[in-house]
Formats: structure tokens, sequence, C-alpha cells
């Protein structure tokens, strides 16, 4: 289920963003400082919801415009990440298309990160475009996928 991000919700998803593993595959790799991400949230959280699985907490979707991304509780889902990957996925396509009424979505991805752009691609997200951007002062390549309603 996905739902309205709350200001309780704000200090909950910090840890989720400065996991390693979530850190390795984002376009901002360092570690978020509180200071930082409560700034951000200030300023974002309206366009934040909270994906719970089992009623619980467990993902962040956020949507800016027709763009989205996600992250997830990497260590407190476990071995049920890859099911709560793909019902995150599900949910927020439903949720842009149905509740945003948006007519597109697209998100970047690192190319790097194969199994985003597999799941991307079995909720019908296509591959647009591929580009250059510098992470941590490194070029990486960064995939664009979209799709439409």
């Amino acid at each position: 289920m996905l739902r309205p991000a709350r200001d309780t919700d704000r200090d909950l998803v910090l840890p989720w963003r400065n996991h390693p593993s979530v850190r390795a595959v984002s376009l901002t790799t360092h570690e978020i400082k509180p200071a930082e991400h409560a700034a951000w949230w200030a300023k974002r959280s309206g366009d934040v919801l909270i994906y719970e699985e089992d009623g619980v907490p467990a993902g962040v979707v956020i949507f800016n415009g027709n763009t989205w991304s996600f992250y997830l509780d990497v260590e407190g889902l476990g071995q049920r990440l890859l099911p709560a990957w793909m019902r995150l996925e599900k949910e927020a396509v439903e949720y842009a298309f149905g509740t945003l009424g948006l007519e597109t979505l697209g998100g970047e991805t690192l190319a790097d990160n194969k199994q985003v752009l597999a799941l991307h691609r079995r909720f019908g997200f296509r591959e647009t475009r591929r580009y250059e951007r510098l992470i941590d002062g490194v070029p990486k390549t960064v995939v664009w996928t979209e799709r439409s309603k």
C-alpha cells in the first residue's frame, strides 16, 4: 500500500536511503546527514509516498512531475525484498496513472543497476535514452526509462 508521507516518517526513512546497497545504485551516493535530510524533507515531503508491506513502512516512492524514484528498507525486508520491489512498482505505476492522472512516467536508473532495469521492463517501461552523468566525480551511464498510461 502507498500512503502520503507523514512528518513522523522523516527519521524512519533516512537509514533506508543511507543503506550501502541503496547508495551504491543512487545518483547521490554520499551518506546523507540528518540536517541535509531534514532540509530536503521540508521541501519535498509533499512529493513522498510511503510504501507499506503488511502494514509496516518498508519503502519510499518520490514523484516529481512525471518523474519518479524509489528505495526500500533493504535490511528490514530481508528475503522479502524482491516481492516488495515488484509490489511497490505495481502500486507506484497505478498511483501515477490513476491518482496523479499522468499520461507518462519516467525515471533515471544507473546502467549498472541491471535488476531495476529488468523490473522496469517487466512493468512496461522502455529505454528511451542513455547519457553520462558525473557521480562522485566518476562518469556513469544513466538510463532513462518511461512508459505511457
